[in-house]
Order: structure tokens, then sequence, then C-alpha cells
């Protein structure tokens, strides 16, 4: 391997591990494609407000449906098979999109159920690819991993696939999702060469998913720090939508940064991960997993409270910079606490409960945030976040060592 690939994904990390990477990347790029062209699509059948935001929910709404049985499935079964199926369930379904466009059948429901049925498809995809890193790489090894992962969704995902997605579009409706077609099918190629990963499926299974469902929540609440780490996730969760709910209206009204200038704050918190992501291998080897929680975490309240006072175009910038390069830090932080607390039977039901409390978060604070802005205007939200925030950092600031290094614990509450 030459010098850049292995700075970029180190031999060490196993090539099971490089072709579940490549096969990421390359997923990405097409889901980064639709980010852009999808609301794009809808906006082209309807002018319908509440049709536009129920293809949102539906997006996210099957994390709440079948988030904990997907979660139970990934750690009963193959789960490179699992990957491989969903994806292809995905690729279906984008491919009857295609010919609905292209053959001018396409309408708001046939988009509708087609985001729905790609939501379903997804959930089963990305709560069991989760799982196979920490199968694939030593558990000192699993930051860098997950970082390079990051690193992925955040080039391809959120700065690359987002632009080509909007001008494929216009060149054409049907282009950017015949693009994530060819993205989708190439990712599965790319992860059926990991070969088979039956040595974590149970030599034999003879208890009910719902009870397999319900051991994978009862292991969570009764380990300490984890239940702690998943309390601190939903909770900052619900602080972050509120304020990033209203965030267009704060960006257009607030700052005067108009339509341009609100593109440009996700922009700059993608550099900003970038960064965050590119030095977190750095990061770990000089500080402890508790010290970087410490500080992503005070950082997110300071970020609020930033945000809730500025009114300066190029101070929000540099803020959302700030925020990309500081959460995907976090992100890698505490899933790695994660990864290597968890035993691999459970880290698929694990998994999949920290996912829906992070939608779950989200949808409460979108709720939260709306009704807080309304009432006292476009900062409110931002307030509450940093208020509730703080809060929550200053109950479990004393317990964050003891997350931090939950792995080395056998102890559990």
């Amino acid at each position: 391997m030459s010098r850049l690939g292995e700075t970029i994904i180190p031999s060490r990390l196993g090539p099971r591990f490089r072709w579940l990477l490549v096969s990421s990347w390359t997923t990405n790029i097409g889901d980064g494609i639709a980010m852009a062209a999808g609301p794009l699509l809808v906006a082209s059948q309807t002018d319908d407000a509440r049709l536009v935001a129920l293809a949102g929910l539906l997006r996210g709404l099957p994390w709440l449906l079948v988030g904990l049985y997907a979660g139970a499935l990934a750690d009963r079964l193959d789960r490179r098979t699992v990957v491989v199926v969903a994806n292809a369930v995905r690729s279906v379904v984008l491919a009857l999109l295609c010919g609905s466009i292209a053959t001018g059948h396409v309408s708001i429901g046939v988009v509708l159920v087609a985001v729905f049925a790609l939501g379903m498809a997804e959930v089963f995809a990305d709560s069991t690819s989760s799982t196979l890193t920490p199968m694939f790489v030593e558990k000192s090894d699993l930051g860098i991993a997950n970082s390079r992962m990051q690193a992925g969704f955040l080039t391809a995902n959120q700065l690359v696939g987002p632009p080509v997605g909007a001008f494929l579009f216009a060149a054409g409706m049907a282009w950017p999702f015949v693009t994530q077609l060819v993205c989708v099918v190439l990712g599965v190629v790319l992860v059926a060469r990991i070969g088979s990963t039956r040595e974590q499926v149970p030599a034999s299974v003879d208890t009910h998913v719902r009870q397999d469902i319900v051991e994978g929540i009862r292991w969570l609440w009764s380990h300490a720090a984890i239940r702690t780490l998943a309390i601190v996730i939903l909770t900052f969760n619900i602080t972050w939508g509120a304020a990033w709910s209203i965030l267009v209206l704060w960006s257009l009204d607030r700052v005067g940064m108009g339509e341009v200038g609100f593109g440009l704050l996700t922009t700059a918190s993608a550099l900003g991960g970038i960064v965050g992501t590119a030095c977190y291998g750095w990061l770990e080897r000089r500080f402890d997993l508790a010290v970087l929680m410490k500080t992503c975490l005070l950082l997110e309240v300071l970020m609020h409270l930033a945000l809730a006072l500025t009114t300066v175009p190029w101070l929000a910038l540099l803020i959302m910079f700030g925020f990309g390069a500081y959460a995907f830090v976090w992100f890698n932080v505490s899933q790695v606490v994660r990864q290597r607390a968890v035993p691999s039977e459970f880290q698929g039901r694990v998994g999949s409960v920290y996912l829906i409390f992070v939608f779950g978060g989200m949808v409460i604070g979108q709720g939260i945030g709306g009704l807080i802005a309304e009432q006292w205007g476009l900062a409110a939200p931002f307030w509450f976040a940093f208020v509730g925030s703080g809060i929550t950092l200053a109950l479990v600031w004393s317990r964050l060592s003891s997350i931090a290094h939950a792995d080395e614990s056998t102890s559990a509450a």
C-alpha cells in the first residue's frame, strides 16, 4: 500500500474494514446527491407545505417504527447479508422511482411512498453496518476507524453530494436518482467482498425477537455508564433539535444572512467536521477520552450561548465551523465508548436504542423549538438549548470519566 493509502486507511485496520469503508463512501455520495435532489423532487410535485413537511417526517419515522427490530435482527443474522439485502431493496425502490419519473407517471403520492420505503430500508442498512466496524477493528483502533467513516460522510454526503444532486436535477429530474441507484448498487458489490460475518451469529436462537429487544434494553439500562451516556445523548439532542428547528428563520430574519448565507452555514459546519475528523487521531493520542467528552459537551453549551447572542453573519459562520469540528469529535468519542463497552452480541440492539434516542430527541426538540420561538422570539430556542444542555452537563460532569472508560469496568448498576 502506498504511503498516502496507509495514511488514509492504515493496513492494520484490515481488508474487511477497507471494503466496508469504501462501500460506505460510495453509498454516501449517492445519499448526498439525494439530499438536495429529494426535496427538489417533492417541491416539483406539490406546493402544499403540509405534504413537504410530511416527506421529511416519513424519512425519519421508520427509525421510531422498526429501529429496535432492526437492531435485534442485526444481532441474530449474518450482518453483511442484512446490509446487502437492505441496500438491494433500496436499489429496487430507486429503480421504480426512476422508472416513474422517466415515463411521466411520477406524482407526490409516488414520491412519498418511495421516501418511506427508502427510509425503512435505510434503518436496516445503517443500524447493521454500524455494528460491523467493532467486529473488524481492534478496540484501540475504533477511534481512527470511525473517524475515517465520518470523513467520508462529511465529504461525500455533506459537501460533494448536494451540489452535484442539484446540478443533476437541473439537467433532468431522473438523473440524480439514477446516479444514486448506481452508487447504492456499487456499494452492495463492495460490501459483499467482505465475506461472511457469521462468526457473530448465535449458534442457535430459541427466543422471540421481542425477547431479544427486551434483553438489549435491559442490558443498556443495567449498565450505569452506558445508560447515562444514552440519557446524555437524548437530552442534548432535544436541546440541539429545539435550536436547529428554527435555524433557517434565525439566519434569515435575525442574522440577515439571506438564502445563500444559510447554505453557507451548513458548508461551514461540514468543513469544521472535516477538520475535526482529520485531527481525531492526534487528539485521541494526546488526550484522555474523558477530557475530549467534557470539552466537546462544554463547547456545545457555549455554542448555544454564542448563537443566542450573535447577530453578525461572519461570526455565525465561525461558530458553525467550530460546531462542526467538535460535534464530529464528540460523535467519534461517544461511538468509540459505546462500541468498546458493549458486547458484540448486543451491538445491534444497543446501537438501535441510541439511534432512536437521537431521532426521538430531535423530534421532541423540533416541536419544542417551534413553540418557544413563536412565543418568545427566534433567539429563545438557543437560550433554551444553552440552559438545558448546561444543566445536563453539570449533572453528569463527575460521571463522564467513568463513562469514557466504561469498557474497563465490569460493574453494572
